[in-house]
């Protein structure tokens, strides 16, 4: 299965899960943006959750079917039509080769994610096919895409993306009537993004910690997939230490020395020199990966144990879609 690119949209690349093993020689980690809604679109079509998906930026991309393909896509920056037909997010799609298809604005989001059965077949380097476009590797040459790309399936099938294939083909655009319901994994409210205390949360007045907690911060137009730089009150510090370079990982939220914070994101150094004065629990990093410039978030704290919990409970809800999916085909 493969299939052309004939517009790029702004940013789209290939990501998995990330660059998990080499932090300590200072690589970071790379990978979607949302790992949530990665993985939903890879279950859909009965893939492992690290194979390669496509990243979106935003919409205005459009590719063809340059054979039968089974996909599945899920995010909030577009949706997906094929023609006049809408093509419904969070399950298996069966497409015919010779189909085109774009990506529309949707203005929920900013990144969405496409999978294909067997995942996106390039190279891995240093464990994970994440494009890391900095440093120019990983991914499909180490770049985002061009018009004229062609991007193939790995093979072999999985028994799973094989089985729910083999129900859907046929010479029109097919699907299942089940879906995954990946709101229901997500809080109500999306713009309160829980967090943890950093390790130096008591390096900053009162004053200061009460307007990190109840004013709203909104993303500065200089936000990308390193970091986002928040505009919003300004973080004042008691202790002005010089901190020597330390561990820093997507979700740590750094105080500049102005007093602006950057919450960084998954393409982030592993490093940093800024004071931490907090980091975002993990279960809430999918919201932030869907975050644009001009949003408004609040923050929001939880206990580590809290984080923990959440993080745990929201595992078990997947791996029972998972097996959800299993028996409904094998």
């Amino acid at each position: 299965m493969n299939i052309r690119i004939l517009k790029p949209g702004l940013l789209s690349t290939l990501q998995d899960m990330g660059r998990r093993y080499f932090l300590s020689q200072g690589v970071p980690l790379s990978g979607s943006m949302d790992t949530l809604s990665a993985r939903v679109a890879n279950k859909a079509v009965g893939n492992d959750d690290d194979a390669a998906v496509i990243e979106f930026t935003y919409a205005d991309a459009q590719f063809k079917a340059e054979t039968d393909l089974l996909i599945a896509y899920a995010g909030d920056g577009a949706k997906l039509i094929a023609g006049e037909q809408k093509l419904p997010a969070e399950r298996p799609l069966f497409i015919p080769a010779g189909s085109i298809i774009e990506l529309i604005n949707n203005s929920a989001g900013s990144h969405t994610y496409l999978s294909i059965a067997g995942g996106w077949d390039v190279p891995e380097i240093l464990g994970s096919k994440s494009t890391y476009i900095t440093a120019a590797f990983g991914g499909l040459e180490g770049r985002p895409f061009r018009a004229g790309d062609v991007l193939n399936s790995a093979d072999p099938l999985t028994e799973l993306s094989a089985k729910i294939l083999e129900s859907l083909g046929g010479a029109q655009i097919s699907y299942p009537e089940w879906s995954i319901p990946r709101q229901l994994l997500l809080p109500s409210e999306r713009k309160n993004i829980r967090v943890m205390r950093g390790p130096e949360f008591t390096w900053f007045e009162s004053t200061s910690i009460v307007d990190f907690f109840s004013t709203p911060y909104t993303l500065s137009r200089q936000s990308n997939r390193m970091g986002y730089h928040l505009e919003g009150a300004v973080i004042r510090r008691t202790k002005t230490d010089e901190l020597l370079s330390t561990a820093v990982t997507p979700g740590t939220i750094q105080v500049a020395g102005g007093g602006s914070m950057v919450l960084l994101m998954a393409d982030c150094q592993t490093t940093g020199g800024y004071p931490r004065i907090a980091q975002v629990a993990a279960v809430d990093l999918p919201l932030c990966g869907q975050l644009k410039p001009g949003d408004s978030i609040n923050f929001k704290g939880i206990s580590r144990q809290d984080a923990e919990k959440l993080y745990l409970e929201g595992e078990q809800h997947l791996h029972k879609l998972s097996i959800a999916i299993k028996n409904r085909y094998l």
